[in-house]
C-alpha cells in the first residue's frame, strides 16, 4: 500500500504508531468512564423533558391492539468488521491477489450462492439461509467516511452526516417520541434493553437515554434473580461516600424496571442449549428469555467486540464470526422451539463501525476501511442479497471502493416496514429523507390509531350525576398515572390525578365547579408508561 494511501487513514492503520495508538486510548477512554464501576447497573436519567401534547403513533396503537408484536435486536460487531471475509466473493482472482494470506479458499467456505459464500466456521447459518431467514446487505457505509473507532460510531448510532455532530441516537429520537412523558410517568418495561454496552448514543434522547444499559450478561443476571438495588444505608459522609452515593442513587433509578424484569425473566425458559464460552450467546439467551417471558420490550441490543483486526487476522476473525453464527442460531432456534412461532416476530441485525481495507497489510491483517456488509435474521424475511458488492477489479491506491447502501437507508427501512411507522415519522426521527429498500423485510402497514384503542377512552356525561363528566382511561401496567386538565394553549391548569395505580380500568369523575372551572373548551391530558394522551373536551 501506498504511503499516500496511508495518509488518508492517518490512525487506521496500527502501523502509524502514536496517531493509532491515542485513537484506540480515546475510544478506550470513552468506554471506561461509561462503563467503570456503578454506572453499569443501568442507563442515567437525567434533566426534564419537556412535555408536549400529540396523538398516538401508528406503532403506539397497534402495539395496544396487539397487531404488532414485533421486536428488534440490534447485533453491534465492535471494532470494524472485515466484509470481504466475511461474505465472500468466489473464485474472484482480484480478491486472492489483495489478499494472498488471509483470503478465505474455496475449500474454507460453504455456498450462500454461485457467487458469495461464507467461512465454513459460520455453517450453523447454513440452515438459516436455506429456510429464507437470513438477508445479506452489501458494502454499506455514508459519504466521506471517518476511519476513527469513536467518530465513525457516533455517525453510526446517531444516523448523522459525516460532517455532522448529532447528540442524541436514531433510536433513542424514535422512542423519544413514542415515550413523551417518559421522565414523569415512566414506565415499567424497560423500551429498550442493552446488554454489553452502556449508555449508548443509539438509544440516547435529547434528555435520557431511553434503554436499560447492564454492562454484562452477569450485572443483568443480579437485576432479573433478585431486583435487589444498591445498598446506601452503609455509606458515610466522607466526600468519597458521598459521591458513591450519589452515583448509585441514579444507578438505582434504572431498577424501576427491576419486577418486571424478574418476572418476565422468570416466566421465560430457554429451550435449547446455547454455546459455552461464547458471551454473544449468552446475551442472546437472555434476550430469548425476556421475550418469551412476554416482557414487552420492543428493542434489544447485544454487542461482541474484538473485530479490528490489524494484525493474524484469519483465524481470529473467523473465529469470532463461529460465535456469531453459532449464537444466533441457538437464539431462533429457541424462538421456534415447539412451533411458537415466536421467530417470525423477532429480526436481527448486525452492524459495525466501518469495514476493513481490501488490501492485507504487512502484518497479515487489514486496517480501517469503507463499506461492510449488514445481515439480517428472522422467520419469513426470506435470502438475498441487497446492494453491489465491492468491484476489486481496479482497486484505487487511496481509497476504499465506494459504499453502495446507506446505511441510515437500512434504519428507515427497518422503522417504517418492520416497526409499522409512517414516512413522516421516519423523516422527522431520522432529520431527512431516506429511501425505504423495498423487499428488504415484510412490511406491516401503519395502523391508524387513535386515542379510542390506547389508554385514554374518551369521555361522556354521568348518567346520573347532573354536571359531572366521566374521563375514562385504562392502565396497561402498573405504574405512574397522571391526569390533568389544560387550557386551550396547553398550559395545565389542574391536575386531576397524579398517583400510583395499578392496570386495569378507571372513570374519573370530574365535576367542573368542585374544581373552580368555569365554562369553555379545555383539553384533558393522561400520562401514563412514559407516553401521553389528550382530547378535547367542552364544559
Amino acid at each position: 500500500m501506498s504511503q499516500e494511501h496511508k495518509k488518508i487513514r492517518n490512525g487506521a492503520s496500527s502501523d502509524h504508531g502514536d496517531a493509532h495508538l491515542r485513537e484506540h486510548q480515546l475510544w478506550s477512554r470513552r468506554d471506561f468512564l461509561s462503563a467503570s464501576g456503578i454506572l453499569g447497573a443501568g442507563s442515567m436519567v437525567l434533566g426534564n423533558l419537556p412535555l408536549r401534547a400529540f396523538q398516538p403513533t401508528p406503532l403506539m396503537a397497534a402495539l395496544a391492539n396487539g397487531d404488532n408484536d414485533r421486536v428488534l435486536v440490534l447485533i453491534r460487531l465492535s471494532g470494524g468488521n472485515d466484509g470481504l471475509n466475511t461474505i465472500v466473493e468466489r473464485n474472484n482472482p482480484y480478491y486472492y491477489n489483495l489478499r494472498p494470506t488471509i483470503g478465505i479458499q474455496e475449500n474454507n467456505m460453504w455456498a450462500l450462492s454461485n457467487a458469495y459464500g461464507m467461512p465454513l466456521k459460520t455453517n450453523a447459518l447454513q440452515p438459516l439461509w436455506e429456510e429464507g431467514m437470513m438477508k445479506v446487505i452489501f458494502n454499506v457505509g455514508y459519504p466521506e467516511p471517518n476511519y476513527s473507532h469513536f467518530r465513525s460510531y457516533d455517525i453510526i448510532a446517531s444516523g448523522s452526516d459525516s460532517d455532522v455532530v448529532q447528540n442524541t441516537g436514531w433510536m433513542g429520537r424514535f422512542l423519544d417520541n413514542e415515550y413523551a412523558a417518559f421522565l414523569e410517568t415512566p414506565p415499567t418495561v424497560p423500551p429498550a434493553l442493552q446488554i454489553g454496552v452502556q449508555a449508548d448514543l443509539i438509544f440516547r434522547a435529547d434528555q435520557a437515554n431511553m434503554a436499560l444499559a447492564v454492562s454484562s450478561p452477569q450485572e443483568f443476571y443480579q437485576i432479573a434473580q433478585t431486583g435487589q438495588l444498591y445498598d446506601l444505608a452503609a455509606l458515610g459522609n466522607t466526600p468519597r461516600e458521598l459521591e458513591l452515593a450519589y452515583v448509585r442513587q441514579t444507578a438505582n433509578a434504572a431498577f424501576r424496571y427491576a419486577e418486571t424484569i424478574k418476572t418476565s425473566y422468570s416466566r421465560g425458559k430457554n429451550q435449547v442449549e446455547y454455546p459455552t464460552s461464547n458471551n454473544l450467546a449468552e446475551q442472546l439467551a437472555i434476550v430469548a428469555k425476556l421475550i418469551k417471558g412476554n416482557l414487552g420490550t420492543r428493542v434489544f441490543m447485544v454487542e461482541i467486540g474484538g473485530f479490528d483486526t490489524h494484525a493474524l487476522q484469519l483465524d481470529y476473525h473467523q473465529n469470532q464470526l463461529k460465535k456469531i453464527a453459532d449464537g444466533v442460531k441457538a437464539f431462533f432456534d429457541d424462538l421456534a422451539f415447539g412451533g411458537s412461532g415466536l421467530e417470525q416476530k423477532v429480526l436481527g441485525m448486525t452492524f459495525s463501525e466501518f469495514g476493513r481495507t481490501i488490501y492485507e497489510n504487512a502484518s497479515m491483517g487489514t486496517d480501517h476501511g469503507w463499506g461492510t456488509p449488514m445481515m439480517l435474521f428472522g422467520g419469513g424475511i426470506g435470502n438475498g442479497f441487497t446492494g453491489a458488492y465491492q468491484d476489486l477489479s481496479n482497486p484505487d491506491p487511496y481509497t476504499d471502493p465506494p459504499f453502495s447502501v446507506d446505511f441510515r437507508s437500512v434504519y428507515a427501512t427497518l422503522l417504517q416496514n418492520w416497526l409499522g411507522n409512517t414516512p413522516e415519522l421516519v423523516n422527522f426521527v431520522m432529520g431527512q429523507h431516506q429511501p425505504v429498500i423495498d423487499g428488504l423485510v415484510p412490511a406491516i402497514p401503519p395502523t391508524l390509531g387513535d386515542n379510542g384503542k390506547c389508554a385514554l377512552m374518551g369521555h361522556n356525561p354521568h348518567p346520573t350525576q347532573p354536571a359531572t363528566i366521566d374521563i375514562k382511561y385504562a392502565m396497561m401496567h402498573n405504574g405512574p398515572i397522571r391526569l390533568q386538565l389544560l387550557d386551550k394553549a396547553g398550559h395545565v391548569l389542574r391536575t386531576l390525578v397524579n398517583e400510583y395505580k395499578p392496570l386495569g380500568s378507571y372513570t374519573f369523575h370530574f365535576t367542573p365547579l368542585d374544581w373552580f372551572v368555569m365554562p369553555g373548551s379545555y383539553q384533558y391530558r393522561l400520562q401514563s408508561g412514559g407516553q401521553v394522551f389528550q382530547r378535547d373536551l367542552v364544559v
